[in-house]
């Protein structure tokens, strides 16, 4: 047994040596083949797909292939070898530091972490160190090594391992799971053995699962949980329910630890890995229950670390003249993005204020952005923000993904504030103000859980022929009136109303005249019957003074919306503060200022990072006029997903029509 573990460490050390080779990045351009691209270097096109899977598919412009060059003898000397030290990426790390740090070359580390000729370092990867040492003093220790375990009788064998014999196809990962152990236990228990080969015997547990030891198969893979992993960022990592995590993982509860093999769903399959029945299955449970808790995080504060917060806003200094106070007002007045800009960092502050009296101390920057992605770039580039636990702002899409960019290889929160558009997905980017398609699957649920028994009346015009047909799907049994040149009557409508059910109208248009006359005639009409009317999409066209409001309010309109109206009882202390201060009540860029900030600090201060909050704390959270319930998107990110459904009483009074 001895020599065999002799001739297989020996067999890894020539494969080591074998493989070293100089390695170049080519960036493909418009027209390039594989085969083109192997002929200029004088490659083979295997030896380019060695290295390339993916090329093996339609190349990408602009995408960057690894080239082999050349085969070199640069071989360790005969008295020499190398061992390795794998080591963590941290912060602010280089290639260049890390030559330094371990004496070697850069071009040494690069030859066995292939990927670095491709690709920049990445925030928390591990990568390899070469480190040289004498051969005849490993193979000494190999041999030393062998001898004291050969030597070890069976009887007297170490209780909780046992040998295994290594199998074609075998890993680490695959190896670890099936016998109970973290990868870093395996590695401790068999300290000499770097890789594995078929045929070579190691130590393991003895608490053997029954499944084979493989990485992959076409629905799971395993996994090594990383340092500061959670279960929450997991779930969302591979996109399943953390349920689905535990069922699959039992061993998870006794909690997650680092160095753990979970087994997990591929995902390099494209539409996860379980049929659509399956995943709904998966993910009804707790998505519902997630979403119906409220939360009130102030008595939750355990973290009491000062917050450092960075807030991004486009106030446009640069426009002003600095000896000019008129000037300053002046643009001020004409410039809507700065006054909004200007309320909602008041709102920031008084939440920082109140924060600080909860225990929660904050030290705050914030940057002119200017609306401009260069600005942020600038920004980012030029100041510290490696301790920064949230970033706030920028408030415009492209400002608001090139902060997200930038910052995602520190893994430094990005919180959009008030863009409803659908952005690009980064795993930092928090997205905190619902979507206009968000909005709509709430009152899609409101509907479908409200509307049974009642007679359903969609009246859509032709922009709107998407959202009626989804309707129509959602409610079979509804009845559609379309109208003619933004025109509806009363007749028309009259014909389809019922005396003896409640009659439910949903109105979708964007057209101020046929919303003006469907709720005048829709007014009329219910002096005779029962009727609410309802929309997906509460556009600028409803709040037009060509709609009568108190017609939308005898018909009790209602609709979903991001915020609701503050209740001026529980928000009292908070309006007097800022009209003792600015003379006037505060709009709504101020109380959103002052809800979004409040949330992430109390989110900060209940847990060890924003991330982390989400695992310990399933529900929403409510403030003045704003809820929060962050949710992970498919690809990445996060966003929010609840939703106020508002109705409107004849008292033009708005009320909270769910509590979702």
């Amino acid at each position: 047994m001895k020599y065999l573990l002799i001739f297989c460490f020996l067999f890894q050390l020539s494969s080591l040596a074998a493989s070293a080779q100089e390695f170049k990045y080519h960036t493909v351009k418009a027209g390039e083949t594989v085969y083109s691209i192997a002929k200029s270097y004088n490659v083979s096109e295997e030896a380019i797909y060695k290295y390339n899977p993916d090329a093996k598919g339609k190349l990408e412009i602009s995408s960057k292939l690894v080239i082999p060059i050349s085969e070199k003898e640069e071989l360790p000397s005969v008295s020499e070898d190398i061992q390795f030290i794998t080591h963590k990426v941290k912060r602010k790390e280089t290639l260049y530091r890390l030559s330094k740090d371990y004496n070697v070359e850069i071009d040494e580390i690069k030859r066995f972490n292939k990927h670095l000729y491709a690709e920049e370092l990445q925030l928390g990867e591990d990568i390899l160190i070469p480190q040289k040492q004498k051969a005849s003093n490993i193979i000494a220790e190999v041999s030393s090594a062998v001898d004291s375990q050969a030597s070890i009788p069976s009887n007297q064998q170490t209780p909780d391992t046992r040998e295994h014999v290594v199998l074609p196809k075998e890993t680490k990962y695959g190896i670890a799971r099936k016998y109970g152990l973290t990868v870093k236990e395996l590695e401790e228990l068999n300290p000499k053995v770097d890789v594995l080969h078929p045929g070579v015997m190691i130590r393991v547990g003895t608490n053997v699962l029954d499944e084979p030891v493989i990485l992959t198969d076409e629905v799971f893979q395993f996994y090594e949980v990383k340092p500061k992993e959670t279960l929450f960022g997991l779930s969302r990592k591979f996109d399943v329910p953390q349920d689905s995590l535990l069922s699959l993982n039992p061993a998870l509860e006794d909690g997650l630890k680092i160095g753990m093999v979970l087994k997990v769903p591929n995902t390099d399959l494209n539409e996860g890995n379980f049929s659509e029945g399956e995943y709904e299955e998966m993910t009804s449970a707790t998505q519902g229950a997630n979403t119906n808790n409220k939360l009130d995080l102030s008595n939750k504060i355990s973290n009491y670390q000062t917050k450092e917060l960075v807030v991004l806003l486009p106030y446009h200094l640069n426009d002003i003249k600095q000896d000019s106070l008129s000037a300053y007002k002046d643009a001020i007045l004409d410039n809507r993005v700065m006054r909004i800009s200007l309320d909602f960092y008041r709102g920031v502050l008084m939440a920082i204020e109140d924060a600080q009296e909860m225990g929660i101390s904050t030290r705050v920057r914030t940057y002119d952005t200017r609306r401009n992605v260069q600005e942020v770039i600038n920004i980012i580039n030029t100041n510290d923000f490696s301790n920064v636990d949230a970033v706030i702002g920028p408030l415009v899409q492209n400002t608001i993904e090139t902060a997200a960019s930038k910052l995602s290889r520190y893994n430094i929160p990005v919180i959009s504030p008030l863009s409803n558009r659908e952005m690009r997905s980064y795993s930092n980017l928090f997205q905190s103000r619902p979507t206009d398609e968000i909005l709509k699957s709430a009152m899609f649920d409101y509907l479908e859980k409200n509307a049974l028994g009642k007679n359903v009346i969609i009246i859509a015009d032709g922009a709107s022929n998407q959202v009626k047909n989804e309707l129509i799907q959602l409610i079979p049994n509804s009845k559609t009136i379309l109208p003619t040149d933004a025109y509806i009557s009363a007749e028309k409508i009259k014909a389809h109303l019922s005396k003896t059910k409640e009659n439910w109208v949903i109105l979708e248009s964007s057209n101020i005249g046929l919303i003006s006359s469907a709720t005048s005639a829709l007014n009329r009409l219910a002096r005779e019957h029962q009727i609410k009317l309802f929309t997906t999409n509460k556009n600028s066209a409803f709040e037009d003074d060509i709609v009568d409001n108190e017609h939308l309010g005898r018909l009790n309109f209602h609709y979903p919306s991001v915020d609701k109206e503050y209740d001026t009882a529980s928000s009292e202390e908070f309006i007097a503060e800022y009209t003792e201060e600015f003379g006037m009540i505060p709009n709504q860029y101020v109380v959103r200022g002052y809800d979004l900030t409040l949330d992430v600090l109390l989110r900060l201060a209940s847990a060890e990072n924003l991330y982390d909050s989400f695992e310990k704390y399933s529900g929403f959270t409510e403030y003045h006029e704003n809820k929060f319930h962050y949710t992970p998107k498919r690809d990445g990110g996060f966003y929010n997903n609840a939703v106020y459904i508002m109705s409107l009483d004849e008292e033009l009074n708005l009320e909270v029509a769910n509590d979702q």
